[in-house]
């Protein structure tokens, strides 16, 4: 019996039941604009049946249990024989499995291969953000491989597979497989030139015994990883699988999982090699150079994962506002909940316009788009994945008190969003990183500047902010501790640059107004007098129940 006082109004209803990639329209604009048109429909209803799994009441219900039960790790069995296995809950393997029956770790092989991939990545991450740790990884893998044609002959076509298989056997009884890295230890972090696992030859050609650690090692139940150690030659690749041929499980002692703030469905761990059996990857003392393709991969779904993070905040915002009612009206219709909401929707729009065309260039690859992802990729990892825990914080604040209470799923947003700017390189790796670039790669500055330089002519605000920064990646005086500003200005300029280029008028003209203009305060929400916000919210919208 529900008491009168009881009654329940003026309620959100949840925002469920929708496809999550056709309500984006910053999202489905971009893919048509890169996709070949001869495969855009194909693309578009794969990319359709994903957001609408994303969008159930079922796939929202598997986010939920991922992270409400974490991993738990079982270092021996009863009879205290070590197994070093980690135990997921049923919807984590959901999530997994429905990732990669979507194609979502295969990007090599495809028409538009990365560009529907990075979409679907930005879809499906919406649902959980921890699952596509590996996701990731196992995506990224496939470059670092190559150097090596009879090791990516052997595993490229099990990464690439539709077909999820969890069992700890040997890869080469499994249908499809999974990767993993490990690249930072204790005592180096992101100087991974100070790592101290060894690398010992053995009889075997190419094959090495691993004595070491690694500090972070995610998704420890990878059936094979990619890691770095000190071979003779100097620091080296190499291929770690995790059962081995004959079916024994390699030395691979799980010592603890991370006690992390977010990403709690997935597993991040400390391990342990001893004597551990790896294949060499790339030449010896060629480790970074042989990886380096791998985390270029992974950095930019670290921009992927927050933009997709950044459009759950803004789409649940949105969809709040749209039904919730205050002073006498929704919240949608007030002037300054308008304001706040369309400065986050510039933001959101912006990182996805961004994030796909590097996608993109990736599928294009020639020398051209190659020098530019060098450059772009760097500049994007740092800025989109620092604004991403401002918008999750704001959108949340949308949502008032309802927003600070687990049920309306913006805490966990909130928790996950700083993760992307810490993994595969903190800011301040990215911005050194930019540096070394425009240091030593004239021909990455020249292909930054061409792309930027598409827009020109197009808004005065844009022109001046490219003439500025122009000015200041001229003067190299104390440039380390102007990094994150010269950095910042390159992020922006791109952003204004595409949004200039591809977006509706009203959209370039509060970006630029805003964030190249100089007429925007500290906070979402000040985004200058005459705009007409009217369709950046409507862009922004998802479907309403």
């Amino acid at each position: 019996m529900t008491a009168p006082t009881h009654t329940v109004t003026n309620q959100v209803p949840p925002l469920v039941g929708h496809d999550v990639y056709s309500t984006d329209t910053a999202l489905t604009e971009a893919v048509a604009r890169h996709a070949d048109p001869a495969g855009l429909a194909e693309i578009s209803q794969e990319l359709s049946l994903l957001g609408t799994a994303a969008g159930s009441a079922q796939a929202q219900r598997w986010g939920e249990e991922a992270n409400t039960y974490s991993p738990v790790l079982r270092t021996h069995d009863r009879y205290g024989n070590r197994v070093d296995e980690v135990d997921f809950h049923p919807s984590w393997h959901r999530l997994l499995g429905h990732a990669v029956t979507a194609g979502l770790t295969d990007a090599w092989s495809r028409p538009d291969g990365h560009l529907r991939r990075a979409a679907g990545f930005l879809v499906w991450s919406q649902v959980d953000a921890g699952h596509g740790c590996p996701v990731s990884m196992t995506h990224a893998a496939v470059p670092a491989l190559r150097s090596d044609p009879v090791l990516a002959a052997e595993w490229e076509p099990r990464l690439g597979s539709h077909v999820y298989d969890p069992r700890l056997v040997p890869a080469g009884e499994k249908p499809g497989a999974l990767f993993g890295m490990g690249m930072t230890e204790k005592q180096g972090g992101s100087d991974v030139r100070a790592n101290t696992t060894t690398a010992q030859p053995l009889a075997e050609e190419g094959a090495y015994a691993l004595t070491g650690h690694k500090w972070f090692c995610s998704a420890p139940m990878s059936d094979g990883f990619l890691v770095l150690a000190q071979a003779p030659g100097g620091l080296t690749c190499f291929l770690l699988p995790r059962v081995l041929p004959d079916g024994t499980r390699n030395v691979f002692a799980i010592q603890r999982l991370k006690d992390k703030l977010g990403n709690r469905s997935n597993a991040s761990s400390e391990v342990e090699f001893a004597g551990t059996w790896a294949r060499r990857v790339g030449e010896e003392g060629r480790g970074v150079a042989t990886i380096i393709e791998m985390v270029a991969a992974t950095r930019l779904d670290c921009a992927l994962g927050s933009a997709a993070l950044m459009r759950q905040a803004v789409a649940q915002a949105v969809h709040h506002a749209t039904y919730r009612g205050a002073f006498g009206g929704p919240l949608i219709g007030k002037p300054l909940m308008r304001n706040v909401l369309a400065d986050l929707a510039l933001e959101s729009e912006a990182a996805t316009t961004t994030a796909l065309r590097l996608a993109a260039a990736c599928d294009t690859d020639t020398e051209q788009e190659r020098h530019f992802r060098r450059l772009a990729v760097a500049v994007t990892k740092f800025w989109v994945t620092k604004r991403c825990p401002a918008v999750a914080a704001e959108a949340l604040e949308c949502l008032g008190g309802n927003g600070y209470v687990e049920e309306s799923g913006m805490p966990r947003i909130f928790r996950e969003s700083p993760l992307n700017s810490v993994w595969e390189g903190s800011g301040n790796v990215q911005a050194l990183d930019v540096l070394r670039v425009l240091g030593r790669e004239p021909l990455a500055v020249d292909a930054f500047v061409a792309e930027v330089g598409l827009a020109r002519g197009a808004d005065h605000r844009l022109d001046t902010a490219v003439k500025d920064l122009l000015s200041e990646l001229g003067d190299p005086d104390g440039v380390e501790a102007r990094a994150r500003r010269v950095v910042e200005r390159m992020a922006l300029v791109l952003q204004g640059s595409l949004l200039v280029r591809f977006a509706p008028g009203a959209v370039a003209d509060a970006f630029c107004a805003s964030r190249l203009g100089g007429d925007w305060g500290s906070t979402f929400g000040t985004l200058p007098a005459g705009l007409d916000l009217a369709p950046i919210l409507n862009r922004a919208a998802p479907a309403g129940p």
